[in-house]
């Protein structure tokens, strides 16, 4: 891993963190590591190991190749919806998927709307 990797690594962890309300001594007594430790690897100073990565994985929710920079970044709204989102229960998740499709509609309606009123 490079160095701008580590960096890049290190910005997703404590975006992660903040948004979820995590200070570092928090994360770092969860993964049974020095406060200094987090705070090194956010600002891409420590390498990871690959348990480490998982443990931290974990607790945040967010799979390994999301921190990897392998999965497109959500939005932190996003994010938190898909994991709530986990959470319900199966004819939940099928309502709130026809919800957010009724939204989609409705957008693209207005966008299409607005376009014809303003020729």
């Amino acid at each position: 891993m490079t160095e701008d990797d580590r960096i890049a690594l290190g910005k997703r962890i404590k975006e992660t963190r903040e948004y979820l309300g995590l200070t570092q001594e928090g994360v770092a007594q969860a993964l049974g590591l020095p406060r200094s430790a987090i705070s090194d690897i956010e600002n891409g100073k420590r390498r990871m190991s690959t348990g480490e990565l998982k443990r931290m994985s974990s607790l945040f929710k967010h799979p390994i190749s999301y921190f990897l920079g392998e999965e497109p970044e959500l939005a932190p709204d996003v994010a938190a919806l898909a994991r709530t989102a986990e959470e319900l229960s199966r004819s939940d998740r099928e309502e709130l998927l026809r919800f957010a499709k009724f939204l989609e509609f409705r957008t693209q309606h207005d966008r299409t709307h607005e376009g014809s009123q303003e020729k």
